[in-house]
Formats: structure tokens, sequence, C-alpha cells
């Protein structure tokens, strides 16, 4: 048996700090939510069935991006029905090119 938890939060509600003791997965069930990591320089944007990997020990901020949203939280070591462990990672941002100068000779 797992624990599932889900949280709902408005739109004009303020952002919400949380502690993360065990590492969690938050998965966006509806809306879009905003979502940011102490010591980490980005900030999340994930939409309706995107998810989220919190590490252990991680102080993260959420709040809602546009309009209210829903999401489930639960621990990371959960398993999926077929019982493989489930592969999980932070979302893929798209990476800027860099644009090297050559010294002129």
């Amino acid at each position: 048996m797992r624990e599932i938890r889900t949280f709902e939060m408005g739109y004009d509600e303020p952002a919400t700090a949380w502690r993360v003791d065990r590492s969690l997965v938050v998965e966006v069930a509806h809306g879009t939510l905003w979502l940011t990591i102490e010591g980490d320089a980005e900030d999340y944007w994930l939409d309706s069935g995107q998810s989220f990997l919190l590490p252990a020990g991680a102080r993260t901020w959420i709040g809602s991006g546009r309009g209210d949203v829903r999401v489930t939280v639960r621990s990371a070591g959960s398993r999926d029905e077929s019982g493989k462990q489930e592969a999980l990672a932070r979302p893929r941002l798209p990476v800027p090119a860099l644009r090297l100068r050559q010294a002129a000779a």
C-alpha cells in the first residue's frame, strides 16, 4: 500500500513553502504548477500530466501558475502497477546555445 496525497491551490493563494523529509514525486493533475527549490537558480513550470522529483532535504516553494492547480504527492520509491521501479527525473528545460567569440589573431 502507498500513500498519495492531493493538494489544491487557488490562483489567488500565496506560494507555499515545503521542507521535504524524503524524496517525493509531485504530479500535476490539473492546471499549471510553479515550483522552485532553494539553491537552484531555476523556476519550473509544470502542466497537467507532468511530474517532478523533489529530493530529500529540499526546501521548496510551490504556487499556482495560471488559474487553479491540483497536484498529487507520493513517495519517490513507490512502484507502478507492473511492479517496475519508476524512472524519475527533473523535467528537461531547453538550454540556450552558447556563442563563443574567437580571439583575434
